[in-house]
């Protein structure tokens, strides 16, 4: 993710501006508006009515999905709950932040609303934290582990296309001074023959050399390690965003969990302390980097042998 330097101007605050993110501004916007209905104990229901328009259309606002955000909505609801003027300015600014396109949006054939909205927190995110017990994380795969996963579940796919966003996505593992990944895996996640001999031994190998990078960091979970909450908890995804100067627009963790029919983001105070307690256990269990590294190798040289 490219990050300007711009900086503007609103409600009597500095706000950063972020050129290529959407995702954020949006679920920053929705939370603020949530917390906007909440001081002022109105239902969702009884808000939606009084702005004319459906519960469900605003749920999706509150929850950053809204996938259009009118000027005249937020100034309605900013009637509604009385929202001082330093807090409207912000709200419509975000609003604004928000219709901008992201450069995932050229990947829109390739990727369902639901990933377009993973992608745009992905590319937002200072750390990411993500245990995986069977499978890499995307951002770790090469293009042959990728289309050998596609082909597995023998779905319709634009696999160039698809190749094409991934290579974007890890572009973020360059930018040392704004994004660090912490990879936590099962230790079968190794030793799966994802598109036979010649790929594993390719992306093993890969593993090797991406660790290096200073804001990467790779672990793995033997089988013989402990008993941890990893082995309880589905494979997940613990993201965490920036500091803003202003409180008001920092965005708390999300946790991202991937199922084989759907996607859940969980962003609630005790949630997400669960989650973080998880990364924390599995993460005591693992192997150090180095010991890691030793594994990895040793697996990619039998895989050749």
């Amino acid at each position: 993710m490219t990050v300007s330097n711009a900086n503007e101007r609103v409600g009597g605050i500095t706000l950063s501006t972020e050129s290529n993110n959407t995702t954020l501004p949006r679920r920053v916007l929705g939370r603020r508006l949530r917390e906007l209905r909440e001081e002022r104990q109105m239902s969702r229901t009884r808000a939606a009515q009084a702005c004319e328009m459906g519960s469900q259309t605003l749920w999706r606002l509150e929850s950053g999905r809204g996938s259009e955000i009118k000027k005249m909505v937020i100034n309605a609801l900013c009637d509604l709950y009385q929202a001082s003027d330093d807090d409207r300015r912000v709200l419509l600014w975000l609003a604004q932040e928000s219709r901008k396109d992201g450069w995932w949006q050229s990947y829109t054939d390739a990727i369902t609303l639901d990933a377009q909205m993973f992608i745009g927190l992905e590319q937002s995110a200072s750390r990411i934290v993500a245990w995986q017990s069977t499978l890499l994380p995307g951002l770790l795969q090469t293009p042959d582990y990728r289309r050998a996963l596609w082909e597995a579940e023998n779905q319709p796919v634009d696999i160039g296309l698809d190749l094409g966003l991934i290579a974007k996505r890890q572009g973020r593992l360059h930018d040392s001074e704004t994004f660090t990944l912490q990879a936590v895996l099962g230790e079968s996640a190794l030793l799966h023959h994802i598109g036979g001999t010649r790929v594993m031994t390719n992306q093993l190998r890969y593993l090797v050399e991406v660790g290096k990078l200073p804001n990467v960091s790779i672990r793995v979970v033997r089988f013989n390690a402990p008993n941890h909450l990893g082995l309880a908890t589905r494979d997940f995804v613990y993201l965490e965003f920036p500091e803003h100067s202003n409180p008001a627009l920092t965005e708390p963790p999300v946790v991202y969990v991937e199922g084989f029919t759907g996607m859940l983001y969980l962003d609630k105070p005790g949630e997400i302390e669960r989650y973080w307690a998880a990364c924390s256990a599995i993460q005591s269990v693992a192997l150090d980097e180095q010991d890691t590294r030793r594994l990895i190798e040793a697996i990619a040289k039998e895989y050749a042998e």
